[in-house]
C-alpha cells in the first residue's frame, strides 16, 4: 500500500468513526460480557416455566434487600407504580398534598396526582438540584400530608435537614430514589431514611435491566404489608412464586404491577457487578471533569456536596451546565453525539398541572438549571477514547474551531 492510499484509508476509517458518533446510552458490551450469566439466569426461569412474579423475582428481592440493608424490598412493573404504590401504602389519600420538587422527572410528581393527592412544588439547591429544605418547609400548610424529595444524578437530597422539618410539623417522608441505588447516607441506603424510597431498574438507570421494572423499598411492616396487597391486584396473603394466589381474597382496590422474571432474571446477572459499575462511573466522572473544567462557557460541573456524616454519592447522569445549552445541543447531535436534557420544562409550568396556578418565576433556582442543564454520554461502556471525542466537541462549540 502506498502513502496514498494509507491517506485515503486513514480518512476512511477516521470518517466511519465520527459517523458512528458517541451514543448517549448503550450498554452492548456489557450484555457481551455478562452473557453467559443473563443466559444461565433466563435459562432457569424457562426451566422453572413462571413468567412473571415468580422465583426470579423473589430472589431478586432478597439480592437487593442485602444489598442495600433494606428490610424489605418489594418488586414491581416499573419505577411509577412504585412510587403510587408506596405513596398509597403510607397512608396518602385523596386531596392531601405532597411536597415534591420543582425539577426532577414527571412521575415524581404525576403519581402524587394519580392518586388524587396534590403535588405542592419546592425550589432546589443549585448544586445537588435535589429539594431545597428552606423551600420546602415554607410549602407546608395544614393539608400537607408528605413530601418526597428526589435524589437526582449524583447524590442525595439533605435528608437531615429535610428529614428535621418534616418531623416538626408532623409530615411523612418519602423518597423518588429511583436513580439512587447505591447512594448511602451515614451507612444508610437511599430509600430508607424516611418511611420507604423506590428504585427504577429502567434500561439507562444504574442497575438496568432491558425493560421496565421497580422495586419499593422499605424498614416499615406496615407499608411493605400493604404494598405487597396493592401490586398484585389487591390480593392477601402469599402472592410471588406462588400461583395459586391469584385465588386470594382481594383486601383492597390494587393494581396489577407484578415483575416480570426475564427483567428479574438480567438484573441478578448484572448485580454482581454492580459496585465495579459505580467505580466505573467515578473514574469516567472524574475523566470528564479533568478535561472540562478549564473549558470556556462551562457554568457548573457535578459537584458533590459534603456533609456532617458520611455519604456514598453515585455518578448515575454526569449532567453540566452551559451557555447557550441547545445551540451544544444541536452541535453535538450535528457531530453524532448523544445528550438528554434533564429537564427542558420545570414541573410546575407544566401544562397539566396548569390548574395549580403556579406561574414562571415562582422557583427560579430549578427554572435556570431547566434552561442550563445538560446530560452527556456517560455509563461504564463509554470508553476513554469516546470521552475525549465528547469533550473534543464542546471545545470546538466554545472556542469556534471547526476540527
Amino acid at each position: 500500500m502506498n502513502s496514498v492510499e494509507a491517506s485515503a484509508e486513514a480518512e476512511a476509517e477516521a470518517g466511519g468513526r465520527e459517523r458512528e458518533g458517541v451514543p448517549f446510552f448503550t450498554q452492548a458490551a456489557t450484555f457481551d460480557a455478562l452473557w453467559p450469566s443473563i443466559s444461565a439466569h433466563v435459562q432457569d426461569v424457562f426451566d422453572r416455566n413462571t413468567w412473571s412474579h415468580g422465583r426470579k423475582c423473589l430472589e431478586l428481592e432478597r439480592a437487593v434487600a442485602a444489598y442495600t440493608g433494606a428490610k424489605h424490598a418489594i418488586a414491581v412493573n416499573n419505577g411509577t407504580d412504585a412510587l403510587v404504590i408506596l405513596l398509597r401504602a403510607a397512608g396518602v389519600r385523596r386531596g392531601d398534598e405532597v411536597v415534591v420538587p420543582a425539577f426532577t422527572f414527571a412521575a415524581t410528581a404525576t403519581t402524587v396526582a394519580a392518586i388524587g393527592a396534590v403535588p405542592v412544588f419546592a425550589d432546589i439547591d443549585p448544586v445537588t438540584y435535589a429539594m431545597d429544605p428552606v423551600s420546602f418547609e415554607k410549602a407546608i400548610t395544614e393539608r400537607t400530608r408528605a413530601v418526597m424529595p428526589a435524589h437526582l444524578f449524583t447524590q442525595l437530597a439533605d435528608m437531615d435537614a429535610i428529614s428535621e422539618v418534616a418531623e416538626r410539623h408532623g409530615i411523612t417522608v418519602l423518597e423518588d430514589s429511583a436513580e439512587g441505588i447505591g447512594m448511602r447516607w451515614n451507612g444508610k441506603h437511599a430509600g430508607l431514611l424516611g418511611r420507604g424510597g423506590v428504585l427504577s431498574f429502567f434500561p439507562t438507570k444504574t442497575l438496568g435491566a432491558i425493560g421496565d421494572a421497580g422495586m419499593i423499598l422499605t424498614d416499615d411492616d406496615e407499608i411493605a404489608e400493604t404494598a405487597r396487597i396493592l401490586r398484585h391486584h389487591g390480593r392477601m396473603g402469599k402472592t410471588i412464586d406462588h400461583i395459586a394466589g391469584i385465588s386470594n381474597l382481594s383486601g383492597a382496590s390494587g393494581t396489577n404491577s407484578k415483575m416480570d422474571d426475564i427483567q428479574a432474571a438480567v438484573l441478578m446477572a448484572k448485580l454482581p457487578r454492580l459496585d465495579q459499575d459505580i467505580a466505573t462511573r467515578a473514574r469516567l466522572a472524574q475523566a470528564y471533569h479533568e478535561r472540562l473544567s478549564a473549558l470556556p462557557g462551562i457554568l457548573r460541573l457535578p459537584t458533590v456536596v459534603e456533609r456532617p456524616v458520611p455519604t456514598d454519592p453515585v455518578f448515575y447522569v454526569y449532567e453540566i451546565e452551559v451557555e447557550r445549552r441547545d445551540e451544544l445541543v444541536a452541535h453535538l447531535t450535528s457531530r453524532g453525539i448523544g445528550t438528554e436534557t434533564y429537564y427542558p420544562i420545570p414541573l410546575h409550568v407544566q401544562p397539566c398541572f396548569a390548574h395549580l396556578g403556579y406561574k414562571p418565576g415562582d422557583f427560579p433556582v430549578a427554572e435556570a438549571a431547566c434552561e442550563r442543564a445538560v446530560a452527556l454520554p456517560f455509563y461504564p461502556d463509554l470508553t476513554e477514547e469516546q470521552l475525549d471525542t465528547v469533550v473534543a466537541a464542546i471545545r470546538d462549540f466554545f472556542t469556534g474551531s471547526q476540527s
